[in-house]
């Protein structure tokens, strides 16, 4: 496996993102109360908004003792970050070799996808029947967030921010549970992203999550989990997930032996 880059991610920009998105409550029910807790919670966010920009890439390894100097916690409070992670997939816990950031396979990914597509647009169609002028106008500000990070080029960004824009709705619907499914599928999105993104291709197609507000905002039920799942495919088709897993190598083929 790849050995770890960026291994010292940025946690105050990750304490942001949870603002910009409302996972705050979500998270802090999770984590419990006092600055110990607080400590987990950020080393958490920290290395989930690694993921999300991609500074941590699939199949890095994570190593305790760099992470353990980096924030100042004990090995045991990394190893517990580690558990809630490894509980969403998120990074994958080898005996005797330590944590390393999970590599979603082409079937994993298209399962993700498909999950997706069951989900999200009915999270759009409740928006659309229940989404305030002041909601609106969060989602609007936050595509613009989107649009700012295109025009300087900054693809850690977009990336991040068009995971959160699938958050907020999900946030948005006030379902908890719903929330919950969305932002791991969300994360693991992200990896999948790292692992067979086509060249050039956009984290999330330009202008579409703007049509998705306008939908919302006209209340248009059918026409927000249209243009939902649309996009959806839109993201799956920029990826290459024309490549299948092996399986076991054929050494005899390999060596020639027959």
């Amino acid at each position: 496996m790849p050995t770890t880059r960026n291994a010292s991610p940025n946690i105050q920009t990750a304490s942001a993102s949870q603002r910009r998105t409302g996972g705050s409550s979500d998270n802090s029910r999770d984590s419990g109360d006092g600055p110990d807790a607080a400590n987990n919670e950020s080393i958490y966010l920290g290395l989930l908004t690694a993921i999300m920009e991609h500074r941590l890439l699939a199949g890095t390894r994570l190593v305790e003792e760099r992470l353990c100097e980096v924030t100042g916690a004990s090995r045991a409070r990394i190893r517990q970050v580690f558990a809630r992670l490894a509980h969403e997939k998120l990074i994958t816990l080898v005996p005797n070799r330590g944590a390393f950031v999970s590599s979603p396979t082409v079937e994993e990914a298209r399962q993700i996808f498909q999950a997706r597509r069951f989900v999200e647009p009915q999270v759009a169609a409740v928006l659309a029947q229940t989404a305030t002028p002041a909601r609106v106008r969060s989602l609007r500000r936050h595509a613009q967030e989107e649009d700012r990070a295109r025009a300087r080029g900054d693809r850690a960004a977009i990336i991040r921010l068009s995971g959160e824009f699938h958050i907020l709705l999900a946030d948005m619907a006030g379902n908890p549970i719903l929330e919950k499914l969305v932002r791991e599928m969300v994360s693991l999105t992200c990896l999948i992203i790292t692992l067979y993104d086509r060249p050039g291709a956009p984290a999330c197609p330009e202008h579409e999550h703007a049509g998705l507000i306008d939908a919302i905002e006209r209340g248009d039920e059918r026409e927000a989990s249209a243009r939902m799942a649309d996009h959806l495919a839109h993201i799956e088709q920029s990826l290459d997930l024309s490549v299948r897993d092996s399986g076991a190598p054929d050494f005899r083929t390999i060596f020639g032996k027959r």
